[in-house]
């Protein structure tokens, strides 16, 4: 295995490549087909389906018919709701069906939701997901080398995959997975044992520098592994517009879908770096009595600064660019506000534009 050699920025620092460029899925299920081939068509390099209000798989199924260059990726479903086989098998057939090219994205939720909305048990959220990932490559190692199925952890057992229920090699190989995180310990965990990190569209560049990466690190080394064996993705939420007057409806829209991310507790972490726990404090007061509609009026432009970009199609590739340069391998970008499509096509443009000049 490769060793921890070289993580850092110094004189065995790997070369920097182009950036990535990464959209959501946010289309009604019927709409899939065409949009894809829409979002293929203007550069995209990924697309990924959130677990929202429908199915994350289903989607990508479906995608996987319309495009033939861009990866489809989860992003991200709900682990632990879902047995280690149930995932690995989707997974499976999901990479046979795009050819090699599906990422299986994952992350934990929160334990409200977990209970609650999914009726399922949560347990320590850091030691599951790290075994949780070790459960699926023993299950694709199963079925890929014909041997026998024996895993045993403190979480998940798996001892039985008889022939019957084995789909065999793939000939495409195993998927790679992907962890969401935003905190240092499921950092740490992807940097360990999985393929790539989502960040949550929180996070800053000063949290990614001061957080994100130096608990990678820990997980990489702790893994015996490089910074290429993994895949760092940067998000990025925006508003953008030709006119003071589109910018200035867009801009309303990423206030109020900012607020929303910002009185979530669990994210108060993130905040409190910019010395902003107050406001977190007082969205979540908010939530809690139903003033939902007055919570956008608490991002001012300094806070809109430190967690978004926004401006033209250009300054806005410009923005991200900047700020993914060096740290990330892949961006996304979502504005809560419609986009045309050209516009986005712009955005995508000048990004690969200006991290082609950055990666010489």
């Amino acid at each position: 295995m490769p060793t921890a050699d070289g993580l850092g920025t110094g004189s065995e620092a790997e070369p920097r490549r182009p950036l990535l460029v990464d959209v959501g899925l946010w289309s009604d299920i019927a709409e899939t087909g065409p949009r894809v081939r829409e979002l293929e068509s203007i550069g995209y390099d990924g697309i990924y389906v959130p677990e929202a209000g429908h199915d994350p798989f289903l989607p990508i199924a479906i995608a996987a018919e319309h495009t033939e260059r861009v990866q489809l990726r989860t992003g991200v479903a709900v682990a632990f709701p879902r047995s280690p086989t149930h995932l690995a098998m989707v997974a499976n057939d999901l990479q046979l069906l795009t050819r090699g090219r599906f990422q299986l994205g994952l992350g934990s939720q929160v334990k409200a939701h977990v209970e609650r909305r999914f009726s399922t048990t949560w347990t320590n959220p850091i030691s599951r997901m790290r075994e949780l990932v070790l459960a699926i490559r023993a299950v694709f190692h199963a079925w890929n080398e014909r041997e026998r199925l024996d895993f045993r952890g403190e979480h998940y057992t798996l001892t039985l995959m008889t022939p019957f229920f084995s789909p065999g090699p793939n000939p495409f190989g195993a998927p790679p997975i992907m962890l969401a995180a935003l905190g240092p310990k499921m950092t740490e965990v992807a940097g360990e044992v999985a393929d790539g990190i989502l960040p949550h569209g929180l996070s800053t560049e000063r949290y990614f520098r001061e957080v994100t990466l130096p608990a990678l690190e820990r997980g990489l080394a702790k893994g015996r592994r490089r910074r290429s064996d993994i895949e760092v993705c940067y998000p990025n939420l925006i508003a953008t517009g030709e006119n003071d007057e589109e910018l200035e409806a867009s801009l309303a829209k990423l206030r109020q879908h900012l607020s929303f991310y910002a009185s979530t507790p669990t994210y108060r972490a993130v905040l409190e770096l910019h010395g902003l726990g107050d406001l977190q404090r007082e969205l979540h007061l908010l939530t809690v009595q139903d003033r939902w509609e007055e919570m956008g009026q608490l991002i001012t432009d300094d806070v809109l600064n430190v967690f978004t970009v926004f401006g033209t199609a250009e300054a806005v590739a410009k923005k991200i660019s900047n700020r993914a340069s060096g740290i990330a391998d892949r961006i996304s970008f979502f504005s809560p506000a419609p986009m045309p499509l050209e516009r986005a096509a712009a955005i995508v443009a000048a990004i690969k534009r200006s991290s082609a000049r950055a990666a010489g």
